[in-house]
């Protein structure tokens, strides 16, 4: 893994532009501001993540399966449920 460096503002502006246009999302120009104050935001938060080294036991969780909830007794009386 490479190490991940801090972006600049005109990468990070870069960047958002070309995933909005990827997207055809457009950015009212209000609005641009605190999307990139966002992005910058987030991007640092993943550089945090990233600066945690990991190793093999280090592996992300099998699938998550919820079981089905299992249906009131209807002899208990709702007040009394858990």
């Amino acid at each position: 893994m490479t190490a991940m460096t801090a972006m600049t503002a005109r990468e990070i502006e870069a960047y958002v532009d070309a995933a909005a246009a990827a997207m055809a999302l457009p950015i009212a120009a209000e609005f641009r501001a605190g999307v990139l104050f966002y992005f910058a935001l987030a991007a640092s938060l993943a550089e945090l993540v990233q600066a945690v080294p990991l190793g093999p036991h280090d592996d992300p969780a099998g699938v998550f399966t919820p079981v089905p909830p299992v249906p009131p007794d209807p002899t208990v009386p709702p007040g009394d449920r858990p």
